[in-house]
């Protein structure tokens, strides 16, 4: 594996333990591809560093269990916000 790729992916482990970041803010941070993060995340980083993984995953599987609710909160915010207008 590439060092570059090695790094990014224990870079972007890191910052989304540590912001409890989603994919897709991993991604915009870090200016790659949501496909690009979870190929990293699911298929590289486990060969680099498992007990970061193990962590990642949790999150990840955390973050698409409560995807529903997000999504619903923000329907509502935008509602909310054009009754004001």
């Amino acid at each position: 594996m590439d060092e570059t790729i090695r790094q990014r992916c224990l870079t972007i482990a890191s910052w989304m333990l540590e912001h409890n970041a989603t994919v897709r803010q991993a991604a915009k941070v870090f200016g790659i591809s949501k496909s690009s993060v979870h190929k990293d995340m699911n298929e590289r980083l486990p060969r680099l560093d498992r007990n970061l993984s193990r962590q990642v995953t949790a999150l990840m599987d955390y973050n698409k269990a409560v995807r529903h609710l997000r999504g619903g909160a923000a329907t509502q915010r935008r509602y909310r916000e054009a009754r004001k207008k």
